[in-house]
Parts: C-alpha cells; sequence; structure tokens
C-alpha cells in the first residue's frame, strides 16, 4: 500500500487519567521569577474529529478527567496574572468542547489574545460566527497538501474541502486566518502548491514545521524526513519564502525548521537575534493539556516533561518551581552528545529543538533534523540516515526510538 493509500479514521487510545500531585522545588530563583511566558497553548479537550497521521496526542477520544469550565476559566485567569500575551486553543479540535466560546470571551476580557488550530472540519458558517462575537483574532486551519495528499494524512476523505471552506466561513466572520502545515515526505513536494491554495483563501501567515517521530507519526517511520531531505527542502523554502513575500503573506518558520545553514538570516532575521534560539520550552511559552497538566511545550512528552497540575498548584507555583519547567532556563551545552556536543553553533542553538531530539533518540541534545549538520555531513561526503529499532507504545505523546546510521553519499 502507498504512504498516500492510507486514509480510514484510526482507533484513538483511551488517555490515562493525569498524574497529581507531582513534588515541586522548594523555591523559586531570580530566572524563574523573571521569566514569563508570553504564548500560552491550551488543549481544551482531546476529542477530535479526525484521525490525523502525525498526531503527537494520538487524539480522538476526550481525557477522562477534562477540566470544568470553572476550571478553564480560572485557569485563562491565571495566565493574565503570569503575564501571558497570547492563548491558543487547541485540542484534538478545541470546537467540540461545548464551553469553547466562552472561553475564548474570558481570554478576551483578561487582554489577551484569543487564537485557534483547527482543522476545520466542522468549522461552519455558525461556529465561526460565534468565535468571532466572542472575540476570536485568528484561526490557523491545517493544510497538509492538496486533496489526496491532505486526506491521507488527516485520516477522512472531504478533510481538504472541509478545511478549506472553514477559511472561507472564518474570514467572512471576521476571524483573520492563517495556514499551519505538517512537512513530511508526502506533504514536502505539494508545498509550492499549498502556498498558492492560501495565498487564493486569503491567508495572512504561513506556518512550516517538520511532521516529528511522535504518537501516531511514530508508527509509520516511512512518513518521517531524513535529514539529508533537508538539502532540498530548504532551498524550496528559500524560495516559497520569495514568493510570500511578493503575496504579502507572513512565512513562519516552526521551532523544529533549521538550523543556521545559508538561509537562516532570510528565515528568521525579523526575530530578536536574528536567527534560531534555543529551545523556547519553559521559556517563552507553556503547554497546558486539558486534564490540567501543565508543561514547558505542549508537544513534550507528558511522562518526561509534565511538571505538575493546575489543580494541586497555582501555575505560577508550577511555572516557578517545577524542575522539568525550568529545563531551559539556565541551561549551557554540557548536556548536549552526539554531533551537537562538537557543533560551532553548540552554545546559542544547544541541540534545537527539545521535542525533536528526544523524540527520535530518547533524550535532547542531539538532533540530526539540522541544515547545518546535513550540509557538513554533506561536505565530507556522508549523509545521516534514521531507522526505527523499536516501536512507540501508542498512548498520547509517546515515542519509538530510532538509531543514527551515517553511510555515504
Amino acid at each position: 500500500m502507498s504512504l498516500r493509500a492510507k486514509r480510514r479514521l484510526p482507533i484513538a487510545p483511551d488517555a490515562p487519567v493525569a498524574v497529581r500531585n507531582l513534588p515541586l522545588l522548594a523555591s523559586a530563583r531570580d530566572i524563574d521569577k523573571a521569566t514569563r511566558p508570553t504564548l500560552a497553548v491550551f488543549e481544551i479537550t482531546l476529542a477530535c474529529d479526525l484521525g490525523c497521521r502525525h498526531c503527537g496526542s494520538r487524539a480522538g477520544r476526550a481525557r477522562p478527567d477534562e477540566l470544568s469550565t470553572a476550571e478553564c476559566l480560572d485557569l485563562i485567569d491565571q495566565f493574565a496574572e503570569l503575564g501571558v500575551l497570547e492563548v491558543a486553543l487547541i485540542g484534538g479540535e478545541a470546537y467540540l468542547r461545548a464551553d469553547w466560546c466562552q472561553l475564548i470571551a474570558r481570554i478576551a476580557e483578561r487582554g489577551m489574545s484569543p487564537i485557534m488550530t483547527t482543522g476545520g472540519r466542522g468549522m461552519n458558517a455558525e461556529r465561526a460566527r460565534m468565535a468571532a462575537e466572542a472575540g476570536l483574532e485568528s484561526a490557523s486551519v491545517s493544510i497538509d497538501g492538496l486533496q489526496a495528499t491532505h486526506d491521507a494524512l488527516r485520516g477522512a476523505q472531504g478533510s481538504h474541502a472541509a478545511a478549506l471552506e472553514a477559511m472561507r466561513h472564518l474570514r467572512a466572520a471576521g476571524v483573520g486566518v492563517s495556514v499551519n502545515s505538517q512537512i513530511n515526505r508526502l506533504s514536502m513536494p505539494e508545498l509550492p502548491a499549498i502556498l498558492e491554495s492560501l495565498i487564493e483563501h486569503g491567508a495572512h501567515s504561513w506556518q512550516l514545521q517538520i511532521t516529528v517521530a511522535n504518537g501516531r507519526a511514530a508508527d509509520e517511520p516511512e512518513l518521517i524526513l531524513q535529514p539529508y531531505d533537508l538539502l532540498e527542502l530548504f532551498p524550496m523554502v528559500d524560495r516559497l519564502a520569495d514568493r510570500c513575500r511578493d503575496a504579502d503573506v507572513v512565512l513562519w518558520p516552526g521551532n523544529n525548521l533549521g538550523y543556521f545553514g545559508p538561509y537562516e538570516g532570510k528565515l528568521r532575521g525579523s526575530t530578536s537575534a536574528g536567527h534560531t534560539g534555543h529551545c523556547s520550552a519553559g521559556r517563552g511559552g507553556l503547554g497546558v493539556e486539558a486534564d490540567g497538566t501543565i508543561k514547558g511545550c505542549p508537544s513534550l512528552s507528558t511522562a518526561t516533561w509534565g511538571g505538575g497540575n493546575i489543580r494541586d498548584h497555582s501555575l505560577r507555583e508550577i511555572w516557578e518551581r517545577s524542575e522539568r519547567l525550568r529545563y531551559n532556563r539556565e541551561r549551557g551545552s554540557e548536556e548536549l552528545w552526539g554531533y551537537c556536543a562538537g557543533c560551532y553553533y553548540a552554545e546559542v542553538c544547544k541541540g534545537g529543538c527539545t521535542w525533536t531530539g528526544e523524540s527520535l533518540l530518547g533524550k535532547p541534545g542531539n538532533n540530526p533534523m539540522c541544515h547545518h549538520r546535513a550540509l557538513e555531513f554533506q561536505r565530507m561526503g556522508k549523509r545521516e540516515r534514521l531507522v526505527q529499532v523499536s516501536k512507540a507504545p501508542g498512548v498520547p505523546f509517546d515515542n519509538g526510538r530510532f538509531e543514527i546510521l551515517v553511510e555515504d553519499l
């Protein structure tokens, strides 16, 4: 069976109940009190109407212990008190929760920007109108290819047409629309066509993220890009950046689309540093699972990076005193290993995206999905190839294991 042929919705696992009463450190350091998240990514339900083949959380069924409306509203208040500027509602699929517009309204009332990410399968005109009236500022619709590819990756025929229709409904209601796209071996050849489609449908920005071998994506390692694929991808992204500029579309390279190759200044020159920094988990952002688990990044493994539960401690206490959320705040390069340990950019990059490195190799600090690294191996007449050596167990945010083989070009 071809990669594209698989379309049926997978059976979603039952998520475990949240781990409670995780210990916090006795006190907060000055850096913990000074560091504040500007973005909170809030998974308000794990229920979903799609079965995406790259879904890290294996979404489908609601968690058994999801926060109540009152608990969600209180948490939103705590976001504002901690200094959060923007709250992104995600799922699963956020609109499958009955109170989703009430949560949007509370975010706006507290002076933060409410945004959301959606697959768009059920984003009809009425839902778009309700979201706009509640104060939703922008919605990022997931588009991962042309019709056949997108429908195959999203697990449902008609999902591509529904996503484009969702963009039309949202724009008609007065909500800004952006697009996010996964880059894998199916979608990569179609990136130029995706861009033309989102321009046609009035998207103001486009976020690109490499598909990570996490959750369902770990079940299909043949979907995942190889490190040497970046040698073809980055010149393509460079051309797409020119087209975005001409069409007045903002291109947002995701945290794991990296790092430090010849296009870095062009792709990330508008950032404060003008280039990639190290992982922002627990520094500029935080993630919340629908059961109240707090992480430094919404994509990270819950078992490894869950730092506390909002039902046990305040958000401020977890943010300042969870050892897991502190990980990146004063981290040096001493924990790097493999190729990253000796890289010229080690002190700045620190292995790049924690999620990507850990999902592949079991721990952060060595990340083969790097353009600079692929170029350096190419210069030596070599390339790295990832081979899966163990499967993922089949629970939300799980990982398999890969090994890196170095071979001649």
